[in-house]
């Protein structure tokens, strides 16, 4: 949730952190700060944006090593003292950290009744004077780490200086992301690759429990129990293009219009036209061991977890074969029955997602197959499944998901299909998908084109304290994610429930200050959607409609028309709309668009 940049080598370190920063302000973050080394610790720390640190960093502030920050409070308000870096009380420890130490108070009160001030709230400042008290009975400041962090228990990714050992920083891993960056005679280090993709290409994740020494001329691992090991740098294929806005008014704008794109490469490659069959060599899974599953679980958090309901559906409707979802946050604590012909997917846009992350660990620690539906190569979830899917939807900047979302959707029907054709789906009905796949990205750019309409149903309906959604079946799911877009970057309340629930509760909400989106494919349903939305007006609630056909003017005050594909995926387009109308609702609104308070893009912590 935090982000984290450090730099070693000949050039000047604080404008290199300041741009990584930059590059991760869409993590989320309340307070900014950097430190370099130059005979000593320059620190800087502001409560506020990276705009306002770089105003505080004075021009003479030099130094060839650093370490940066920008914090997501867990401990302590926002504010300058509880910003990071934080340092020892001698000035020479300095120490940034994502994650929760949750024995920090314990080591606290050690740390107090040694001798140690704290200054701030934070649990993190402790591991500054954790390190402080191990560094002078250690030969190296790599050792000093380690030994620290064995008395330490929780999640961090962190990364230290030492203002007597100026040629190295040390970085570790435990749950929060750790990436090492290899440039020429200088090194980088960060909590996501977009702080590096403007001076390097080549990089390294680290494996929680792995820690790393970076100097100028190289590095090396080695796990907290001092063992060295070797890794292969991976090569990214993300530039700093990715991660401009492109001439858009927003990040979430751009990454909207870029759905046909991440649609039809997600699709590139894995249609196989001559067994109209879906092609995932990354499953690693043979035709036996699919037939053999029983069962697909479905894990994720948030807009991940409701594109996982539309992907059991999916399974079930193609393969027939019994599929749930479940938040990956309730999932790991419910202690949950692990079964051998049960195939489990992990669902994470960012690969790094806590929830999803512990779920993986604790049902292979239970022996259960894991496959991961990610979009970042590399991962920590991708490299805990045995196998999975690679989105390829290029980096999601903002902190709404939308063509991450949708990308996911089309790998469960990509799967699904897969799955079926393995099973008893015919080969005219896997033409039929094959074809209907295809299909998706053209009318994905109708819809886009049809923004404008979008945009003035969104400025007529902005101005509702609360909204409801509803859908039936494939409907559902769309209307969770679409009740979860405009929530969470509107601040407009909206709640989704099943189309068949509102008797059971919900109708008692319904009248003229509470308008109803409703999402109505043209299916098996339409007729009992249409009963539903009579339902409502009859109340005197207001109707929005999102569908394949114009009903009845007495059923809907306004209607967005999608254009129609196979029964099965239209979900998969039913959810573009919704994205388009929170979006200008938040404009409409004023709201910071892209990053939504309260909120970050990956959600390292519990």
């Amino acid at each position: 949730m935090c982000g984290i940049v450090a730099y070693v080598g000949p050039r000047d370190a604080a404008p290199i952190l300041l741009e990584g920063l930059q590059r991760l302000e869409y993590r989320g973050y309340d307070s900014a700060g950097l430190v370099v080394s130059n005979k000593g610790l320059k620190l800087r720390k502001v409560k506020g944006r990276v705009a306002d640190l770089a105003a505080a960093v004075p021009a003479r502030f030099k130094g060839s090593l650093g370490i940066g920050h920008t914090r997501w409070a867990t401990h302590g308000e926002p504010s300058d003292v509880n910003a990071h870096p934080h340092l020892s009380n001698d000035q020479r420890i300095a120490v940034v950290h994502n994650g929760i130490i949750e024995n920090a108070d314990e080591l606290r009160a050690k740390l107090t009744a040694d001798g140690a001030e704290f200054l701030s709230e934070t649990d993190s400042e402790v591991l500054a004077h954790l390190i402080a008290r191990t560094v002078a009975d250690t030969a190296t400041l790599e050792e000093a780490v380690r030994l620290a962090l064995k008395r330490v228990v929780g999640t961090y990714g962190i990364a230290v200086l030492d203002a007597e050992r100026p040629g190295e920083v040390v970085v570790a891993r435990n749950g929060s992301p750790i990436v090492l960056g290899i440039g020429e005679k200088e090194m980088f280090a960060a909590s996501d690759v977009a702080a590096l993709v403007r001076y390097t290409r080549q990089v390294v994740h680290l494996e929680d429990g792995e820690l790393a020494v970076i100097k100028a001329d190289g590095f090396h691992t080695f796990t907290s129990d001092a063992r060295e090991t070797a890794k292969e740098p991976l090569v990214v294929d993300w530039d700093t293009g990715h991660y401009d806005t492109g001439g858009y008014a927003h990040y979430l704008l751009k990454e909207i219009s870029e759905q046909p794109d991440t649609v039809a490469r997600t699709l590139r490659g894995r249609i196989d036209d001559r067994f109209h069959i879906a092609h995932l060599g990354g499953l690693n899974l043979t035709p036996h061991e699919t037939r053999a599953f029983r069962r697909v679980k479905i894990i994720g958090c948030g807009s991940a977890y409701y594109s996982g309901q539309i992907g059991a559906q999916l399974i079930e409707e193609l393969a027939r074969i019994p599929a749930d979802a479940e938040p990956a946050s309730e999932f790991r604590y419910r202690n949950p029955v692990v079964e051998h012909d049960t195939l489990y997917v992990a669902i994470s846009q960012s690969g790094e997602t806590y929830d999803t992350l512990a779920a993986v660990q604790e049902l292979k620690r239970k022996g259960g197959r894991v496959l991961g539906i990610v979009n970042t190569v590399g991962s920590a979830i991708a490299r805990e499944c045995a196998g999975g899917i690679y989105l390829h939807a290029g980096p999601e900047v903002s902190v709404a998901s939308t063509k991450a979302f949708t990308s996911t959707a089309v790998a469960f029907a990509l799967l699904a299909l897969h799955f079926g054709r393995v099973h008893d789906l015919s080969p005219a009905d896997g033409r039929r998908i094959c074809d209907g796949l295809r299909r998706l990205p053209g009318q994905i750019e109708e819809i886009i084109a049809g923004g404008d309409h979008i945009a003035a149903l969104a400025s007529k309906y902005a101005d509702h304290p609360s909204m409801m959604f509803v859908g039936r079946v494939r409907g559902y799911p769309v209307a969770r994610e679409g009740a979860q877009k405009l929530k969470e970057i509107s601040y407009v309340h909206a709640e989704a429930y099943p189309a068949s629930e509102l008797k059971h509760g919900p109708l008692a909400l319904i009248g003229p200050e509470t308008p109803t989106v409703a999402v109505v494919p043209d299916d098996e349903l339409l007729d009992k959607n249409l009963t539903t939305l009579g339902e409502i007006r009859a109340r005197g609630g207001r109707v929005l409609m999102v569908g394949h056909r114009e009903p009845d003017a007495k059923l809907a005050d306004d209607v967005i028309l999608v254009p129609k594909n196979e029964p099965e995926l239209d979900p998969i387009l039913l959810g573009i709309p919704l994205q388009i109308f929170a979006y200008h609702a938040a404009v409409v609104l004023d709201r910071d668009v892209d990053r939504p308070r309260n909120l970050a893009k990956s959600v390292t912590v519990e």
